[in-house]
């Protein structure tokens, strides 16, 4: 390995580290740009590689701002609140219940909606259930989190990441359905058993349920139909094989500037609350990944998954999808997924392995509370709620809950038929 090679994994290391656990409290997007800057200024990554890195994201952040946009609406317009005091009164009065609400309608929205919207659009409302029905709430915001990366593999659409690792290589939904629904149901159900157990001690407190029903204004029925609409217009373009980022950005525009018009507001609120320090940090981590493909490295590594996978491909699926769920949580799944992406697109790997890589990268990340874009976001929606969780905390359940979760479906997976 030359010394360029290593500075840059060197640079590359100290900013997933910076992003992962915050030094100081300065917020993960700023440590992402700084490590693409020095990449830039010390020559290890030329000016015009680091600009198409970032073009390489334009359809994330197209999808993020779209979602962020659907969600502040949301919030702004009440129709968190109304569709809480709905949940909390279907869980009459149990705790438990509610629990199985939140997760059901958890999985439903990750499945239809991304896993990023979850963690979103869904995390405000859970928390609106939670202060409505007067128990502590982090036992079902847990829930956000958790489910957005386990229910993330049973459609492309539920999770952006799976259109970028197969790229043009992606399966017709009707083979990608045969080769993730019983790996997905596994995920699903095992994360529900061990999270619902990890959390079984509060649940037993009593719950209000005692809510008053406040009617919708219109322009929360607007907002609403938008992201029932955001959701169809989500589906069709992965029937498609459309990118998601356009549908999407519109459909939030579309709906915040109908909103706005019709209460005669102004924009400026709307704007300033969106969490845009995202943008940076994905842009950074996309100029951190084509750094470390150019030293070479990811070459290597593909054509060696290439000559594993021709000899024992189901345990190739097996090492690869736990090694990448590994590293996800050491590097954030964004630019893990990346680097699988560019590994498996690069060789003419087999369809399992690829899915094997796939599911490390929506799963794994549930060990750790930065592995995944999704739980970043879940965590700036946490802040603007005035909650936070330690790492320590999420690791300990991530410990009890990804695990098997993991290796269930990517057991599930290796023994389908080839």
């Amino acid at each position: 390995m030359d010394h360029t090679t290593l500075f840059t994994l060197s640079i590359a290391a100290i900013t997933t580290f910076g992003v992962i656990v915050r030094p100081w409290s300065i917020p993960e997007y700023i440590w992402a740009v700084l490590g693409a800057a020095v990449l830039v200024i010390a020559g290890l990554l030329p000016w015009r590689s680091a600009l198409a890195a970032v073009g390489k994201g334009t359809d994330v952040y197209l999808f993020l701002i779209g979602m962020m946009l659907l969600a502040e609406a949301a919030r702004r317009e009440g129709l968190f609140d109304w569709l809480a005091a709905h949940a909390v009164r279907a869980a009459r009065g149990s705790a438990r219940r509610l629990f199985m609400i939140v997760y059901a309608v958890g999985t439903l929205t990750t499945i239809f909606l991304s896993n990023d919207a979850t963690a979103v659009v869904l995390t405000p409302a859970v928390h609106a259930a939670a202060t409505a029905a007067r128990v502590a709430p982090l036992p079902y915001l847990l829930i956000c989190a958790f489910v957005a990366n386990a229910a993330s593999f049973v459609l492309p659409i539920s999770n952006p990441a799976n259109l970028v690792i197969f790229g043009a290589q992606m399966p017709p939904l009707l083979q990608w359905l045969t080769l993730f629904t019983l790996p997905s149901i596994s995920a699903i159900a095992i994360t529900f058993v061990a999270l619902r157990w990890t959390q079984r001690h509060a649940l037993e407190q009593r719950m209000h349920d005692n809510v008053a029903l406040q009617p919708l204004s219109l322009t929360g029925h607007c907002v609403g139909a938008a992201v029932a609409a955001t959701g169809i217009v989500l589906l069709a373009a992965s029937a498609f094989d459309r990118p998601l980022g356009l549908p999407t950005f519109l459909c939030g525009i579309g709906a915040t500037v109908a909103v706005l018009a019709i209460g005669r507001r102004s924009p400026l609120p709307v704007l300033r609350d969106v969490a845009w320090g995202v943008l940076p940090l994905v842009a950074g981590l996309f100029i951190l990944v084509e750094a470390v493909d150019q030293t070479g490295a990811l070459r290597a590594l593909a054509e060696y998954l290439r000559d594993a996978a021709a000899t024992s491909p189901r345990q190739t699926t097996f090492v690869s999808g736990i090694a990448v769920a590994l590293l996800s949580n050491l590097m954030n799944n964004l630019p893990a997924g990346l680097l699988a992406a560019t590994v498996g697109q690069s060789v003419d790997l087999p369809l399992h392995v690829t899915g094997g890589l796939l599911i490390g990268v929506d799963l794994g990340p549930n060990l750790s509370v930065t592995g995944s874009l999704a739980t970043i976001l879940w965590l700036i929606a946490l802040r603007r709620e005035g909650l936070s969780i330690a790492a320590r905390q999420f690791l300990r359940l991530g410990i009890v809950v990804m695990p098997p979760a993991l290796l269930a479906a990517l057991f599930v997976l290796a023994l389908s038929p080839h």
